[in-house]
């Protein structure tokens, strides 16, 4: 019986394949998590989209039932925010919109979420809060927006907005929760 030598590899060749396909692993595991990132936040400010909006809530409603803990949410449809483009022009308007994005932030807690539901629509969980925490923190960030507004070309700019305030009580799902909190939200809508 003849037995054919099977040819050895060269060792440091071998370890040099190694390293470039881990890099090469590596490199694609981050820009799936970049991408999987981008997929949840909103391309224009620094909140989340809807899409990741949506999934904090589907988290926070699971959690708030598990644990019996109270969570509020509030429906914020900027005041004026045509005017702002139409006077202004769309650099401002952008620029209003990730100001707003910016003061939601600044003034909420790490485990609260942000997010951008569309055009001058944002929305606000704010977790272990109930109904009057949520009126408290809309009027305190409705004072915000007025004093605070946004600078473009050298301008201040003042903003406004309303509130919809909606506890979370057991809704059934995340479009109904949404649905309250908007629909409060145009109670309080000036000029509706």
């Amino acid at each position: 019986m003849s037995q054919t030598a099977v040819p050895v590899a060269d060792p440091e060749a071998m370890e040099a394949e190694l390293q470039r396909l881990r890099a090469e692993v590596e490199a694609l595991r981050a820009r799936a998590e970049a991408a999987e990132a981008a997929a949840d936040h909103d391309v224009l400010t620094p909140a989340l989209n809807r899409r990741g909006f949506v999934t904090a809530l589907h988290r926070a409603m699971a959690y708030c039932k598990r644990h019996q803990v109270p969570a509020v949410l509030l429906y914020l449809d900027l005041d004026g925010f045509k005017g702002v483009n139409d006077t202004h022009g769309h650099a401002a308007g952008d620029a209003a919109l990730v100001r707003v994005a910016e003061l939601m932030r600044d003034n909420l807690r790490e485990s609260d979420a942000v997010g951008r539901l569309g055009g001058d629509e944002f929305g606000l969980l704010l977790m272990n809060a109930g109904v009057e925490e949520g009126r408290d923190k809309a009027a305190r960030l409705s004072e915000t927006l007025r004093t605070e507004g946004f600078v473009h070309e050298g301008q201040r700019i003042p903003l406004g907005g309303s509130f919809g305030v909606r506890a979370w009580n057991g809704q059934a799902d995340v479009e109904t929760w949404l649905a309250e909190a908007d629909a409060a939200m145009w109670l309080r809508k000036p000029g509706r």
